[in-house]
């Protein structure tokens, strides 16, 4: 009974997905035997008549079909699996799904396009910025008139300060030095709104080249 209901259970390995190993000739020829072994059920022949031709089988199958046999005129089992192999089969690849195909095909445009503002970047000629102080003539007709503008500043100090305070030389001086001050004060906001006049300038032709 014990044997009937493994036969019942293990009938129908044929394609189980489990281990599988090469077939060699003495399991062909063991297997060409089984499909007119009396002492195997009728689904036992039909596996080994389903397995004899194919040069790999189920490990599960071959040894269902072994124990159902008669163990007089069946071969050792070790001596039948001489010479046999593992077979091992490669995976199917995974599909990839159209949510990541889509994200691939952005990370590929995107990465095209920045290799091809990397290599326009160097024929493309780029516009300088204005700089008030870009040269050294700049730089010193600045500190001239900066000087210029502190001195004239002084004298309009000095002598505003001399006719109102009778000549006082303190005073005079005092009124100096403010005009001095209020001289730097204006220099002051007069580059201040140059500058910013020239990044107004900056970001409008920017803008104008990019909309292009």
């Amino acid at each position: 009974m014990e044997t009937d209901d493994h036969h019942k259970s293990t009938s129908s390995p044929v394609n189980d997905g489990g281990l599988v190993i090469s077939a060699t000739d003495s399991i062909h020829s063991f297997l060409s035997a089984s499909t007119k072994d009396p002492d195997l059920t009728q689904d036992l022949r039909d596996i080994a008549g389903t397995l004899s031709p194919r040069p790999s089988l189920p490990y599960r199958a071959l040894r269902s079909i072994w124990i159902g046999s008669n163990p007089s005129r069946r071969p050792e089992l070790v001596s039948l699996l001489s010479g046999s192999g593992f077979v091992f089969s490669s995976p199917k690849p995974r599909e990839k799904s159209e949510e990541l195909k889509a994200r691939l095909r952005k990370l590929a445009e995107a990465s095209e396009r920045k290799a091809y503002e990397k290599l326009v970047k160097d024929i493309t000629p780029k516009k300088k910025v204005e700089d008030p102080f870009s040269s050294y003539k700049d730089q010193l007709g600045f500190g001239l008139h900066v000087v210029l503008i502190m001195f004239t500043g002084f004298l309009v100090g000095y002598a505003a300060f001399t006719a109102l305070f009778s000549h006082s030389p303190v005073m005079s001086a005092a009124g100096g030095i403010l005009g001095l001050v209020v001289g730097m004060l204006v220099e002051t906001l007069l580059f201040i709104v140059r500058t910013s006049s020239l990044d107004r300038r900056s970001k409008t032709i920017s803008k104008a080249k990019k909309n292009q």
